[in-house]
């Protein structure tokens, strides 16, 4: 059988160290891995807010597609490119929705009902949306009029890990996420700050991504004196990064919204059991014997949560189990290229 050729439309920087541009690059290097001749288009940075000359550039590079030639349409990309270039877009077209933008933390009204009316009517152009999770789906289907036929679930890729576990003493709380308001650091240093009367240290990883929170953060982090405990580190390497979930025990990450979230999955190989919300995919993404899910924005229900499994040997060794057990069930990243690639020949 002939695989269908096919372009990737992605803004920005492909290296970027979040989870959305992680699970692109490896999608992009799984397809190309099957064989298949793909494209990849390296649209302006400024997108989802594009300035008319990434705006143009964008258009001109989707027209200049071969006929036979389909493309998977970065999120921001199919959310916000202008409609009328959309609908007239002469390609087959895969949305890659992590989650719609309207539901992105921080925004006003005004913006959030902007964004939302208009991935709505762009999502009625494309041939087919992929999405990493049935909770996203769920929420297309309920808010965004695509019908459920038109959506794929494409659950992201799991690399086995690389470190042999190695836990120190005291026990390490590991969180990873960039610093925005949307990950809800700020809840998890309110939490911690309420667990000083217990043995651990906590790391906090993830980029800056938000100049404004990030300042936040470092200031409430010196207000609640937990400069000895918690450390702040910003971008770590790949290899760091692992080093680092080898030597938890627990990972807490306290997000308003995840439309999948790759780093509870790294939790789940590692073996660590997980302190998150109730919100987004989250459920369906942490089982629920791994760990302890909490309303949002609730310090004090985080730090019970993480108080519960510092304090029980019990119930730690039990959630451990269940999170080792997940672990090994996870997808990896060319069985997520696998059913992308159906959908790229089908469609």
């Amino acid at each position: 059988m002939t695989l269908r050729r096919a372009a990737f439309a992605i803004p920005g920087d492909l290296s970027t160290p979040t989870g959305g541009y992680i699970y692109e690059r490896r999608l992009l290097e799984g397809l190309r891995a099957q064989g298949r001749d793909m494209r990849y288009l390296k649209l302006g940075p400024s997108f989802p807010d594009a300035t008319p000359k990434d705006m143009a550039d964008a258009i001109a590079q989707l027209a200049s597609l071969e006929p036979d030639r389909a493309v998977i349409l970065d999120g921001f990309i199919s959310a916000t490119l202008e409609t009328r270039a959309l609908a007239a877009l002469h390609v087959p077209s895969l949305a890659m929705v992590h989650h719609p933008l309207a539901l992105e933390s921080g925004l006003d009204q005004a913006r959030r009902d902007h964004l939302y009316r208009l991935e709505r009517a762009n999502l009625a152009h494309v041939s087919h949306v992929l999405v990493p999770s049935p909770a996203t789906a769920a929420m297309l289907v309920a808010s965004y009029g695509v019908t459920a036929e038109r959506i794929t679930i494409a659950r992201p890729g799991t690399d086995r890990p690389t470190h042999p576990r190695a836990p120190v003493s005291p026990p390490l709380i590991l969180s990873v996420g960039i610093q925005h308001p949307r990950k809800g650091h700020d809840i998890l240093l309110k939490a911690l700050a309420r667990l000083t009367h217990l043995e651990w240290t906590a790391v906090i990883a993830g980029k800056v991504y938000d100049a404004d929170h990030a300042e936040e953060l470092a200031r409430l982090h010196r207000d609640l004196g937990l400069s000895g405990r918690v450390r702040l580190a910003g971008y770590v390497s790949d290899a760091d990064l692992a080093a680092l979930y080898a030597s938890a025990s627990v990972f807490a990450l306290a997000t308003r919204y995840e439309g999948y979230g790759l780093v509870f999955d790294e939790a789940l190989v590692n073996g660590l059991p997980i302190v998150s919300c109730q919100t987004g995919a989250v459920p369906d993404t942490v089982p629920a014997d791994a760990g302890r899910l909490v309303p949002t924005d609730d310090a004090q229900a985080f730090a019970d949560a993480l108080a519960g499994l510092l304090e029980s040997e019990t119930t730690y060794a039990r959630c451990a189990q269940a999170a080792r057990a997940a672990g090994q069930t996870l997808p990896d990243w060319a069985d997520t290229a696998e059913t992308v690639g159906r959908v790229i020949d089908r469609i």
